[in-house]
């Protein structure tokens, strides 16, 4: 891909089977680019909404570069426009985030930092972690403009998604189910109040929804350590997100604020988010545990949250 001359779309497709990063996978072209309808594709070959598939056949990426200490690495490093990434399953890297005081080993499964890059989705991907045998710090974080992740699930890892700095426009998280996340579910840097979220299941996580302010981020960025706890200016006052039609079941709070990747968070008033249609309740989401089921790792079928449509088809199941 970063070799190509030609125009028009690329698709790499990964057949089932286990694919070990042992470094960052950057897509980078310097002498061709995409556009919104000839992508960058990088998917699986059978997708869920294909009838012969079931989560077995699922692409299965594993990280096992070396981490440094006090640092991060990325797995696939999007440095590019108009991407897709689609029918993954992802899982974290097999370290001690934490070996010793001062320091953290940490990756980042999907990154963009460009920020005047836009379009990246992505799509139907399974993200699953454990804080013991193998952390799944931020499953996707990008800069830039138009991150659009749908329909995933994000199962036992720290943060889901982080849209970071508030110049990009256009960011959705829709139809995503989120369970035991130990960090926040979202994280938004300050992007504008067009983020379209919709749709998602958050079920026995610590924070659904952090906020960090972009004085703050930009701090972060720089190094710096960027320890507020509380944005500034105030979201409540300038910045509503409106969360529509979704299902908070079991989680610790709704809302923090805060920095840093130690979850360096705040509780934080909940009135910068506009709830159209959401429920929130105290008693945790029951997801589906039998693997030979489609809806594996899916709220059960028939329950409340089930009917969110949130989960990794696109498609309506019977």
């Amino acid at each position: 891909v970063n070799a190509s001359t030609s125009s028009g779309a690329i698709t790499i497709l990964l057949s089932g089977g286990i694919y070990a990063l042992g470094e960052t996978v950057t897509f980078k072209p310097t002498n061709r680019s995409f556009s919104k309808s000839e992508r960058l594709t990088i998917r699986a070959e059978v997708l869920p909404d294909d009838p012969e598939w079931h989560t077995g056949r699922m692409p299965t990426i594993i990280h096992t570069m070396a981490l440094p200490e006090g640092g991060a690495s990325s797995g696939i490093a999007t440095e590019t426009s108009h991407v897709t990434v689609q029918g993954l399953r992802i899982l974290g890297v097999p370290v001690v985030e934490t070996p010793k005081p001062g320091f953290l080993q940490r990756a980042y499964p999907i990154m963009r930092s460009g920020r005047d890059l836009d379009d990246l989705e992505v799509a139907q991907c399974l993200f699953a972690g454990d804080v013991v045998t193998n952390p799944n710090h931020v499953c996707i974080i990008a800069s830039g403009s138009g991150a659009v992740v749908h329909h995933c699930i994000f199962y036992g890892a720290k943060i889901s998604v982080v849209f970071w700095l508030g110049e990009g426009t256009g960011h959705a998280m829709k139809n995503c189910v989120c369970h035991g996340i130990y960090g926040s579910s979202v994280w938004t840097a300050a992007i504008p109040n067009d983020f379209d979220y919709r749709n998602n299941v958050v079920s026995n996580s610590n924070y659904v929804w952090t906020y960090q302010s972009l004085a703050s981020a930009t701090a972060d960025t720089k190094g710096k350590s960027g320890r507020e706890f509380g944005p500034s200016p105030d979201p409540s006052k300038n910045t509503h997100y409106k969360v529509i039609n979704s299902y908070m079941g079991g989680n610790r709070k709704l809302t923090g604020t805060g920095t840093g990747e130690r979850l360096e968070y705040a509780d934080y008033d909940s009135s910068f988010l506009d709830l159209i249609g959401t429920k929130i309740t105290d008693q945790p989401v029951v997801l589906e545990r039998d693997q030979t089921k489609r809806n594996y790792l899916h709220p059960v079928a028939g329950s409340e949250a089930a009917k969110v449509g949130a989960g990794l088809f696109m498609k309506p199941t019977a």
